[in-house]
């Protein structure tokens, strides 16, 4: 059964009228494929009105959709002989960080992502893309082993945040953070991050310090959630629209303020509805910003990709 996002009612209303029309009977009397057609050219430009005007937190809603592809789908779609890679070599393994190498178009190529799951045994399994420190140390090893074998680095960011919990404090959550941007910046390899549907606060930067930033049409990218901002600034998570609209986290947005290498566009109505022509369009996009990359060695990339974030810091400040 398909998912409707609140705002997405009327279109609701309009499928399901649809989908009462296929059950029906053929009859002389009344012809439901031409009614079923006219029926799904209104949904079409419904869709078309509705999407082209979302609000950021409507945005919000569709990065959250329960059906968007995560990261094992694109990894699946995109990457082939994918060999995943397990643990930190020091505490445990974290399944919220997916890790491994594989070939993409035939290059071999080191692949990280965060997976939220798709149902509720996976989504416990993966604590909801939530990283725990185990997880950016991980994402760590894998850079590094990128880098020694001048292995490209592809990273695919869906998360809500790192895991706020006492026991990842405990085992230096902003650390491991801190180590994996530090060690996504020293990559003598290229590095190009796509944001497929939510990228959280230093969750996700830990796995998208890139020489190349994507981000879906549809996602979002922000220093902290919208109802976590809401709670800080009025002590009340129903302001989560409001804060969506200040946060600017819109990938619009951010490749507006510079912030994003480029925006890549999803099927009408959102990701959701069809996965497989979205991953097909990250694999261009990924394609063709590696190949803008090709032309640079290690300590040219090192140089331009560090030049690119201090010049972010430097226009924060100017503003």
């Amino acid at each position: 059964m398909r998912h409707f996002l609140d705002f997405e009612k009327p279109i609701a209303e309009l499928e399901g009228k649809i989908e009462e029309l296929r059950r029906l009977p053929d009859s002389p009397e009344v012809d439901i494929a031409d009614e079923i057609a006219r029926l799904g050219e209104k949904v079409e430009k419904l869709l078309a009105a509705t999407y082209a005007k979302l609000t950021p937190w409507q945005k919000t809603q569709v990065a959250r959709h329960p059906a968007r592809p995560h990261a094992r789908a694109v990894v699946a779609g995109l990457i082939e002989e994918f060999v995943p890679l397990a643990g930190d070599r020091a505490f445990a393994d974290d399944r919220a960080v997916l890790a491994g190498l594989g070939r993409f178009r035939g290059r071999a190529v080191a692949v990280l992502g965060t997976e939220k799951g798709d149902d509720t045994e996976s989504r416990v399994a993966h604590n909801f893309g939530m990283s725990r420190p185990e997880g950016y140390r991980k994402a760590r090893r894998i850079i590094e082993l990128a880098g020694r074998f001048r292995l490209p680095i592809l990273t695919f960011v869906d998360t809500p945040g790192a895991y706020p919990g006492i026991d990842a404090e405990a085992r230096g959550q902003a650390e491991a953070i801190a180590r994996s941007i530090e060690a996504c910046l020293a990559a003598p390899v290229p590095i190009v991050a796509t944001i497929i549907g939510e990228g959280g606060s230093g969750g996700a930067i830990a796995l998208a310090s890139a020489d190349r930033v994507l981000m879906l049409e549809h996602a979002i990218y922000s220093v902290i959630s919208p109802e976590g901002c809401a709670s800080i600034l009025w002590r009340d998570a129903a302001q989560a629209e409001a804060a969506a609209e200040a946060l600017k986290l819109t990938a619009a947005d951010l490749e507006k303020l510079g912030l994003i290498d480029g925006i890549i566009g999803e099927p009408l109505g959102g990701a959701h509805r069809d996965p497989a022509a979205t991953i097909t369009a990250i694999g261009e996009a990924v394609a063709a910003a590696l190949a803008g990359l090709a032309s640079l060695d290690g300590p040219g990339l090192i140089a331009a990709r560090q030049e690119k974030f201090l010049e972010m810091g430097r226009q924060g400040l100017a503003a």
